[in-house]
């Protein structure tokens, strides 16, 4: 299609997702981070799974005022490796997260 010259870094986000799938994916032993409202530049080396136990996002391409995602708690996200975004945090993030290494295990 037309108009995908801004990458396909396409964030994922699962909204209120089972609590089987969350016990499956182990998330409870993810290591967690958190951050007090306000904007935050971030790029992201590696893709990351998250899911938020607190907290509202709104994430916008780096260096534009175009809003590509929006997320809260009780979602689980996917972010692509590569992507540089800004946060938008309005509601302050708690969130358990995990990085894909380059080497699958699976």
């Amino acid at each position: 299609m037309a108009g995908e010259s801004s990458s396909n870094l396409t964030i994922i986000v699962h909204k209120n997702p089972s609590e089987s799938h969350l016990s499956e994916l182990g998330i409870k032993s993810w290591p967690k981070w958190g951050c007090s409202a306000g904007k935050y530049q971030l790029k992201f080396d590696a893709e990351e799974t998250c899911y938020l136990l607190k907290g509202k996002v709104k994430v916008y391409l780096k260096n534009t005022s175009e809003m590509i995602s929006e997320f809260g708690a009780g979602d689980l996200v996917i972010l692509p490796k590569g992507l540089t975004c800004t946060w938008d945090v309005s509601v302050a993030v708690d969130k358990h997260y995990k990085f894909e290494s380059s080497s699958s295990s699976s």
